[in-house]
């Protein structure tokens, strides 16, 4: 049942962007499917939209079917997209190729595979300009500059012929900003536009496009699956579910009283800590399971780091002379048995470089100084079979399980790889017995071992990078943004099953992340880093409640809450 108000009627005369009846159907190998399903909506000028919903629900192809972008094997079977007043559907290509960029701005969820890698940033903005507007020449230039200094890019007259792999993640979602702005268009398309950006650098995002908002009367469509930044932003909000809209109301009437049990299932998902110790995700029939059994206080230290600094080695010039860049510096902390302590920080602090220094991944790439023990025994310094022992003990789970799973082999064999490495004793039968309870302990069932990652959901690919860290038996599992790109649900079902593996094995969990409701739900400590240091550490309730660094609090600040 769908459930639309009367004043989000195709009808309504101050409307910027209203889409009727529209409908988009997939061809595949397994038949046809109905990804989009009569979909109505109407963006009022300098209104925000939030369509929100789980992935695959039909939020990105909504937007690509409203820009004609679609992939081959789909199209429009039905509908309409008027943009003040003129049917996008019925234009030729040509006219299209003005409405895209020009009239319809759109911010894509990943800027740095929406950048053109070989071209500058200023060039690109200018092609934008010169495409969509009479700027030509130099005055195209001081535009290009005009609005890299609008979106917040430092000395941006000096960084116009600077090329994306310069800038940080948080700049290169300003670069795209900038470029989807240019021609100063009527509606913007802001497809996760904050998701891989860290608590701050999301604030600024959305600040930036509130004042850009106001100042030009922009309709926004903004689709998240992101329910905290929704309602800080939205005015509207569409909720979708397999293709269709379910509930579509004003924002506050969505957060304050939901009529749809989906919109009360999401909402309910969302961890907190007040929450710590609740299951979050929906059983049977609405209900609610029983919390995972009660974690054991934690005990001895398996992981010890000492002092530890990197330094990232840049070779230049003829004599390849060696250049230290300092990324982590004098960083101490122990994590115990049954234990997770979150790694908290803006990206760029060096976080992930202290992952990637334990696990001994940055050996030829940089100068790793200090001390760090793994279940009693030296980390840094071994070599040979030594290193293959430790890494025995502490394994990863990447935020990315698309990118860290071989799309040319099959589950069984991804799992079944890194007990063949570093568990060489287990023979070839006993390792496919294996394999299949981690996949039963992960939520998945055995038919998965001849299946390739393609044929699985993020959620489901996530439960198999899990399952392969655990595969050898680990003492640490360092997870590494493990449920950003996530929906909310999906990440609760995660955080449940971390929760359940560490309750069962009493692994310990070095959690990165800047996911401030995972860290209040699931962690007992809390490390705050700041360029490159840790400044803040204690238990959680006291570093969230008490905090005492003025870092700490700056990024608690920047926390989108309900």
């Amino acid at each position: 049942m769908t459930h639309v108000q009367s004043y989000n009627s195709p009808s309504r005369k101050d409307a910027a962007l209203v889409v009727s009846q529209l409908s988009v159907d997939i061809d595949s190998e397994s038949g046809l499917t109905q990804a989009v399903q009569s979909l109505a909506l109407c963006i009022e000028h300098g209104q925000t939209f939030a369509l929100v919903g789980e992935s695959g629900c039909g939020k990105s192809m909504t937007a690509l079917a409203m820009l004609r972008l679609l992939p081959e094997a789909a199209r429009v079977v039905s509908g309409q997209v008027v943009l003040e007043g003129e049917d996008l559907t019925r234009l030729p290509e040509a006219g299209m190729r003005k409405v895209r960029g020009g009239q319809i701005g759109i911010i894509f969820q990943e800027p740095s595979t929406s950048l053109n890698p070989v071209l500058t940033i200023g060039r690109q903005i200018v092609e934008t300009l010169r495409q969509h507007t009479e700027y030509r020449g130099a005055e195209a230039r001081r535009r290009a500059i005009h609005w890299l200094t609008r979106v917040g890019i430092p000395d941006a007259e000096r960084r116009f012929n600077d090329y994306p792999f310069q800038f940080s993640g948080g700049q290169k979602q300003r670069i795209m900003i900038a470029i989807a702005l240019a021609a100063e268009p009527r509606v913007l398309i802001a497809d996760e536009p904050t998701t891989a950006l860290d608590v701050t650098v999301q604030a600024q995002i959305l600040d930036l496009l509130a004042d850009i908002q106001q100042e030009m009367g922009l309709a926004i469509l903004l689709i998240t699956h992101d329910l905290a930044v929704v309602k800080n932003v939205a005015d509207h909000v569409a909720l979708m579910r397999h293709g269709q809209i379910v509930e579509s109301v004003a924002a506050a009437q969505f957060f304050a009283a939901p009529t749809h049990p989906y919109a009360r299932e999401l909402l309910a998902a969302i961890p907190t800590f007040e929450r710590r110790g609740q299951a979050l995700t929906v059983g049977p029939e609405g209900s609610r399971p029983s919390p995972h059994v009660n974690r054991p206080p934690p005990g001895e230290v398996v992981l010890a780091v000492s002092n530890l600094s990197v330094n990232y080695i840049r070779r230049a010039g003829l004599l390849r002379r060696t250049t230290p860049i300092p990324v982590v510096e004098s960083v101490s902390f122990e994590v115990r048995k049954g234990e997770t302590l979150a790694l908290l920080g803006e990206s760029g602090c060096g976080k992930t470089t202290i992952a990637k220094a334990l696990l001994r991944l940055l050996d030829k790439q940089a100068r790793v100084r200090g001390d760090a023990s793994l279940l009693g025994q030296p980390l840094l310094t071994v070599r040979g079979k030594e290193l293959m022992d430790r890494r025995r003990a502490i394994q990863i789970v990447f935020q990315d399980p698309y990118a860290s799973l071989d799309p040319r082999s099959p589950i069984g064999e991804i799992l079944e790889e890194g007990v063949a490495a570093l568990r060489p004793e287990v023979g070839a039968p006993d390792r496919r017995a294996h394999v299949k309870q981690l996949l039963d302990r992960v939520g998945l069932p055995s038919t998965a071992l001849n299946r390739y990652p393609h044929e699985f959901s993020g959620g489901q690919r996530q439960r198999i990078a899990i399952a392969r860290a655990l595969a050898v038996e680990p003492q640490v599992l360092v997870c590494d943004e493990p449920t950003s790109a996530l929906d909310v649900s999906v990440q609760a079902q995660i955080l449940e099953l971390l929760q359940s593996l560490q309750a069962d094995t009493g692994l310990a969990y070095l959690f990165i992340t800047h996911n401030f409701g995972v860290v209040e739900y699931l962690s007992d400590r809390i490390a705050v880093m700041h360029k490159g240091r840790i400044v803040e550490i204690g238990d959680t309730a006291k570093v969230l409640k008490q905090p005492q660094h003025e870092e700490t609090r700056r990024l608690l600040a920047a926390v989108p809450r309900f």
